[in-house]
């Protein structure tokens, strides 16, 4: 059976809290672009993930992994990376529950934003803020 530390929940517990926070970003700007300017479903879902993955890494990097690390750009890079992979899978989610299954988009991004947290958080744990 794996042990999970206490330090490593509640790593994940304030990831968990930073991703509500970029949540409330994420669909304040997905809805301001596909609601306000008509922009593409895709566009303003793309626009929405990265506007929230900016705020979450710094939220991340100064409370959840405290990370004093130097390279703040390189660390940001490693983290958009990592936003790339996700929005891609959240786009890839919306598209097979909406455009496929006819979801509601917004709880189709709502679900998509569930599964991409737990790849978003280790990776981050992992690659991002992983410290030497």
């Amino acid at each position: 059976m794996i042990e999970i530390s206490e330090a490593f929940l509640l790593k994940f517990l304030k990831f968990g809290a930073v991703g509500v926070s970029g949540m409330v970003v994420d669909f304040g700007i997905t809805f301001l672009f596909k609601e306000k300017v008509k922009a593409n479903k895709y566009l303003a879902n793309t626009l929405g993930f990265f506007s929230a993955a900016s705020s979450n890494f710094i939220l991340n990097r100064l409370w959840t992994f405290q990370s004093d690390d130097p390279a703040v750009a390189f660390q940001y890079l490693k983290f958009l990376l990592i936003s790339t992979v996700g929005v891609l899978l959240s786009n890839a989610i919306i598209y097979l529950l909406h455009g496929r299954f006819k979801w509601n988009f917004y709880f189709a991004k709502l679900i998509s934003i569930g599964i991409v947290l737990f790849w978003n958080f280790f990776a981050s744990y992992f690659f991002t803020f992983v410290k030497s």
